[in-house]
């Protein structure tokens, strides 16, 4: 029994929810969204509550239950209100540049500037040259370009120098011991 699969998911108002099969495409105030859920899972919508129901109760469809209805529950969100992922920058010398809103120059200290270009759906804001915030209504993408922006200069253990994540603690190694 599928905890996660088997909670309703109540709908906000402004959002429109079409159900094709097992295509559903959710639409709002921040634009629009289809998936095509796995596993044979399909959806029901009954006024303002969406359930995710499962064909059988084999391995996989247990497994996609759950998966499924996150996957639903995140494209309304995304529609509705939007995803932020905060980047933050240390180091001396480090600092990152907007180039309109949807691509950044970030120096890092290579010998030449990185330049990023966001993919569709995705915008870039950068409130302070040590700060970057990736925007978007799906997810998985927003993580995902957050990821590659971080993957420029991951934060290194002595100190502490990179790009990480807003809330990321970066565990600190002790230098070289004095003789």
């Amino acid at each position: 029994m599928s905890r996660v699969g088997n909670a309703p998911i109540t709908v906000p108002s402004g959002v429109e929810i079409a159900i094709d099969g097992s295509n559903i495409t959710v639409k709002g105030s921040k634009g629009e969204l289809s998936r095509e859920l796995p596993g044979g899972v399909t959806a029901n919508l009954d006024e303002q509550t969406l359930t995710v129901v499962r064909p059988d109760d084999s391995k996989e469809s247990r497994a996609f239950h759950g998966l499924s209805r996150s996957l639903v529950q995140n494209m309304i969100v995304g529609v509705s209100e939007g995803f932020v992922k905060e980047l933050q920058i240390q180091g001396v010398g480090y600092r990152a540049t907007a180039k309109g809103s949807n691509a950044l120059e970030l120096a890092l200290g290579f010998s030449h500037p990185v330049n990023i270009e966001a993919p569709e759906g995705v915008e870039f804001e950068v409130p302070a040259q040590t700060q970057i915030l990736v925007k978007g209504i799906d997810k998985q993408l927003v993580g995902q370009v957050a990821a590659d922006i971080r993957k420029w200069r991951k934060p290194e253990p002595y100190k502490g120098k990179g790009i990480r994540y807003k809330d990321e603690r970066v565990i600190r190694k002790a230098g070289k011991a004095a003789k």
